[in-house]
């Protein structure tokens, strides 16, 4: 089962902390280390990493690297400052998604992009497709990078200790990046963060986020830095609704009924999707991403059928336990016209029909960017 599965530089450490390992998008990946619950609970508390190193990185290199990047994603690329990092979809000519992913502007000739693992080849076809005559160089470049995410309400002050460059982590704003040293090993950093937590992304070259993970366990033990794997991360990243690719949005989804409206700017000149997309916001659509509770009967899976009496009204995206409020919810595409918070549903859930209510999205209101805006 594993021959053909890829796996990162920080693998033998998970082995050396008895992760459990499965298969996920080509890699084979730590699921938890103790339990997911103490993973998760341990990051809002506290301090948790995560290797995220099979994420994608697409690098775009050249004169014209700013306005192509603008072209190819919805959100805007050129009001971007140096060190800036956005949110974005990148769309179809039809609205559809075929990715949500991080720009990162690294300089006036330099984007770079972070984009899902499971559709890292994708993408970079795609980016390449859509090259025309801009003058940019396209580099996918996933290997050289190894990449961690450091999260949870101790991350600034654990992490600041150890960074040396021309900012203090305690300066970096929420959605911004910099170059420096963390524990000696040369870094780029930024602050976003998939969980809701404040906390920070760390890319180094292979070698040196082995170093970086090794050390951050080391150093960080007075914060209870524990590391934490994908079940922690989806059920974090859940809890404040933030999106997982191939669940709540793909190619047959588009931002508006997603949500995802404040990163579609179409006061751009010209981007991929702009027609389409501004045909669906002058309409409106006909469904949305709502939040559900689910009092009964067990986690919710992707593409259990939602009811208004006997009639499918939508569809299940994500289903998780919420750690945090101790009860199971799901996240669903509703006709817009039964979509109000504490509307009474019923869901088809493993062939048995349930009461669900909708509820009002994120479950939990995320921390992260409280700080600093």
């Amino acid at each position: 089962m594993t021959d053909n599965l890829r796996r990162t530089p920080l693998y033998e450490e998970h082995v050396k902390a008895k992760a459990k390992m499965i298969p996920f998008a080509g890699w084979e990946m730590p699921i938890q280390y103790s339990s997911v619950i103490k993973e998760h609970q341990n990051v809002r508390n506290n301090l948790g990493i995560f290797d995220v190193s099979h994420m994608g990185e697409i690098e775009i290199r050249g004169k014209d690297a700013i306005i192509f990047a603008d072209y190819i994603v919805t959100n805007s690329v050129r009001d971007m400052r140096t060190g800036k990092v956005k949110y974005t979809p990148m769309c179809y000519p039809d609205g559809g998604e075929v990715d949500d992913l991080f720009v990162y502007k690294l300089g006036e000739d330099f984007i770079l992009l972070v984009v899902n693992a499971s559709n890292y080849e994708k993408d970079l076809e795609w980016v390449i497709k859509n090259k025309s005559n801009f003058d940019v160089e396209i580099l996918g470049k996933t290997e050289d990078y190894g990449e961690v995410a450091i999260q949870g309400p101790k991350a600034e002050e654990f992490l600041d200790k150890y960074f040396y460059g021309t900012t203090t982590l305690k300066d970096l704003g929420f959605f911004q990046s910099t170059n420096g040293e963390l524990f000696g090993i040369p870094v780029l950093i930024s602050r976003t963060g998939y969980t809701g937590e404040d906390g920070f992304e760390v890319y180094a070259d292979p070698n040196g986020i082995i170093e970086i993970w090794q050390a951050s366990l080391n150093e960080g033990n007075q914060y209870k830095i524990l590391p934490a794997g994908l079940g922690a991360r989806d059920t974090l990243r859940f809890e404040v609704a933030y999106w997982l690719y191939g669940n709540d949005i793909d190619a047959t989804t588009n931002p508006f009924e997603a949500g995802q409206g404040f990163a579609v700017k179409l006061k751009k000149e010209k981007f991929i999707g702009k027609e389409s997309l501004e045909k669906i916001q002058q309409e409106g659509v006909g469904r949305r991403l709502v939040g559900l509770s689910v009092p009964t009967g067990g986690i919710p899976r992707h593409g259990e059928e939602v009811f208004l009496n006997d009639r499918k009204i939508g569809y299940v995206t994500s289903g998780n336990f919420s750690p945090v409020h101790k009860k199971i919810f799901a996240m669903a595409y509703i006709d817009i016209n039964h979509s109000k918070p504490n509307t009474k549903l019923s869901m088809l859930l493993r062939n048995k029909l349930v009461d669900v209510y909708v509820v009002d999205l994120p479950f939990v209101e995320p921390r992260a960017g409280k700080k600093k805006i």
